[in-house]
């Protein structure tokens, strides 16, 4: 049996999910498996005394950052703070950062979920690797580390033997691709399964969806994303689109980039790829039935749709997320 240590860094506000969702992949793991996994999950902090997280529940390290030994795995959890004006910012503790540059020298991999990948790039272990974390703090990580290659889009990103996971629950999918490198695709299934998750999401795949995106600021933008999503079969031109809100094609060109980050073709495209998502996941349709309810029209067209949205085809999405 190898012995896989694997170290969860703690401190004062680290976010409680960050803390406690690899440990329960690692846990099930063994309900899968006759042999022992090796893997052992310590916490580690500056002391022994008790880590208070983001969500006010008391934490009880195992050993201090001095008492640890050779690591496998490395996992550094993140934490927020928001300023007056709801701005959030990552935070980065100066001891804790000199702690997880230590751990990292002789471990086989380091891995940081949600905004931990702000602690990895103070410690210079990001420098020249492309990394994720969450959306909401990917600015700040890319304009305090230039040397880091930043793309807020994917789930997780592996970069050698580094590992950076995005939003709190994309932790569960970090720990599952650890645990397929280490035993494989199939384990690693089984695991999601007992998770009620997704079989596996690619690494690749956006953690962001339309149905997640930030409310519009103003109404008429917020009517018309109502109306695409009621009326996902229809043509929905730019055209059309700019005489219902009563503004030239340019100007809503312009407001859809400033409330959304994007053109409205693009919109109207992300929100039948979603759509269509749906449908892969939960029904047996035909492509070319999704294809036409979704306002695609072809296979082709609903293909490179998937292509550029996803990274993957509509056959290999339904083969990944396909629902019973």
């Amino acid at each position: 049996m190898t012995d896989r240590l694997v170290v969860i860094v703690l401190f004062d506000g680290v976010d409680l999910l960050d803390v406690t969702g690899p440990p329960e992949v690692f846990s099930l793991l063994q309900r899968e498996m006759v042999e022992p996994t090796g893997y052992r999950v310590v916490l580690a902090a500056e002391s022994m005394a008790p880590v208070t997280t983001s969500a006010g529940v008391r934490i009880l390290p195992d050993v201090t950052f001095a008492e640890v030994g050779p690591v496998d795995t490395v996992v550094v959890p993140g934490a927020v703070e928001t300023d007056s004006h709801r701005r959030v910012s990552a935070v980065v503790v100066p001891g804790v950062v000199a702690a997880v540059s230590r751990l990292a020298e002789g471990a086989r991999r380091v891995a940081s979920v949600c905004v931990g990948a702000h602690i990895l790039a103070a410690a210079g272990l990001l420098d020249g690797k492309r990394a994720t974390t969450h959306w909401s703090t990917a600015q700040q990580l890319a304009a305090e580390h230039p040397k880091v290659i930043v793309d807020a889009d994917p789930i997780y990103i592996r970069d050698e033997n580094v590992w950076t996971g995005a939003g709190l629950t994309a932790c569960l999918d970090l720990t599952l691709a650890l645990v397929a490198d280490d035993f494989g695709d199939e384990l690693a299934l089984r695991v999601a399964r007992q998770l009620v998750m997704y079989l596996k999401r690619p690494s690749g795949q956006s953690q962001f969806s339309v149905s997640l995106e930030p409310v519009s600021t103003t109404r008429r933008i917020e009517d018309l994303r109502h109306y695409i999503a009621g009326n996902i079969a229809k043509p929905l031109t730019v055209t059309d689109l700019a005489e219902r809100v009563h503004v030239s094609e340019r100007q809503l060109t312009r407001i859809f980039r400033t409330e959304l980050g994007m053109t409205p073709a693009a919109y109207i495209e992300s929100a039948r790829v979603e759509v269509a998502r749906h449908r892969l996941e939960t029904s047996d349709e035909t492509l070319q039935r999704i294809a036409a309810t979704c306002g695609f029209n072809t296979i082709d067209t609903l293909a490179r749709a998937f292509r550029r949205q996803l990274d993957t085809t509509p056959n290999e999405y339904r083969r990944r997320f396909r629902i019973g």
